[in-house]
């Protein structure tokens, strides 16, 4: 972190929250299969609710999972990418 002349400090959001290296790695990843969730989505022409009843729970969860929210497990994410028809190999390339 760095001190400004105004008093004020500078940092990034990983010293502010004390997170390690690896809590932010985990962070980018949960992100970064949420992206997917919806380029996903919205290259199969689904709307939220549409994926919704596929995985046969609520648009409002979707939403969720394409919001990286921390109360969507990274096992849903990967079933929906997975459902949604990206395999291993894209996965892998995608993160």
């Amino acid at each position: 972190m760095k001190k400004l002349k105004n008093g004020w400090v500078e940092g990034s959001v990983q010293d502010f929250l004390e997170l390690s290296d690896a809590d932010m790695e985990f962070i980018e990843t949960r992100r970064a299969l949420a992206r997917q969730v919806r380029t996903l989505r919205q290259e199969r022409g689904l709307t939220q609710t549409a994926l919704a009843a596929r995985l046969k729970t609520s648009q409002s969860r979707v939403a969720k999972m394409e919001a990286a929210d921390a109360t969507v497990s990274i096992d849903l994410l990967l079933q929906t990418l997975f459902r949604l028809g990206m395999n291993r190999h894209q996965l892998a390339k995608a993160l």
